[in-house]
């Protein structure tokens, strides 16, 4: 028995480690997918500044209207840049092979990244990207070392420096441990605003990784309360039925 529950530990350590992004401190993005507000302007943002490379292939530009409460106009007019045809997917013009030569890696599709790594996960991220003169795209992130992304909102959030924790060692390399960011040149945007507006992008992520859980959220409470009625309603019943049995 001890043997099987070691055995069952090791498998889910390798998923755990990958959804905490190798032991970072993860902030917490307070998704409400229920908010149609902050799931139009996250939907927004990710066709602005994500869908160039990142495609989400199992989304459909008209069951996304549907449930954010988008006109089919103001679907077309505001959202579909990529796409002819609402019924289409949200997919990339990049080629593949171009993706590669130019980041060294292939963009992965977003569809799911919010149920694969965590909401929180992909909150702080977008966070805490930091210069690095020593990476080819300039950038790199205290989440994800050694990321092939670069920072591509950067001239919202700002130019941000790591400041690290310890005692240089012979190459004069500080970086043993990560103590704060400080922004070296600011942004468009405030902190608050910026937190906002990645908060924003996370929550329209949480939504199209399960877009059924609209529905299901709104016919969950209902169901929940119907069986509680029906309860009720079956235990006035049997007293009323027993009351004479002795």
């Amino acid at each position: 028995m001890r043997t099987k529950l070691l055995v069952l530990a090791a498998a889910f350590l390798p998923v755990a480690a990958f959804a905490a992004g190798g032991g970072a401190h993860l902030d917490a993005a307070n998704v409400d997918v229920t908010n149609k507000a902050s799931l139009q302007r996250g939907a927004a943002n990710f066709v602005n500044y994500c869908l160039g490379c990142h495609s989400a292939q199992y989304v459909r530009y008209n069951r996304m209207a549907a449930d954010l409460g988008l006109t089919e106009q103001q679907l077309i007019d505001n959202l579909m840049f990529t796409a002819d045809s609402p019924h289409q997917t949200m997919r990339i013009g990049i080629k593949p092979e171009d993706a590669k030569r130019w980041f060294g890696v292939v963009p992965p599709d977003l569809s799911l990244i919010a149920r694969s790594r965590g909401a929180d996960y992909v909150y702080t991220f977008l966070r805490s990207f930091y210069a690095d003169p020593a990476k080819a795209s300039g950038w790199n992130n205290t989440v994800l070392p050694g990321t092939a992304m670069p920072h591509v909102l950067w001239e919202l959030q700002g130019v941000q420096e790591a400041v690290w924790a310890g005692e240089p060692n012979a190459a004069g390399d500080v970086r043993h441990e990560f103590k704060e960011f400080k922004i070296a040149t600011p942004g468009k945007m405030t902190a608050e605003e910026y937190d906002a507006f990645v908060r924003d992008t996370v929550n329209f992520l949480a939504y199209i990784a399960e877009p059924a859980q609209l529905q299901r959220r709104a016919l969950g409470v209902p169901a929940i309360a119907f069986l509680i009625f029906f309860t009720l309603l079956a235990y006035a019943m049997k007293k009323e039925y027993w009351k004479d049995v002795k």
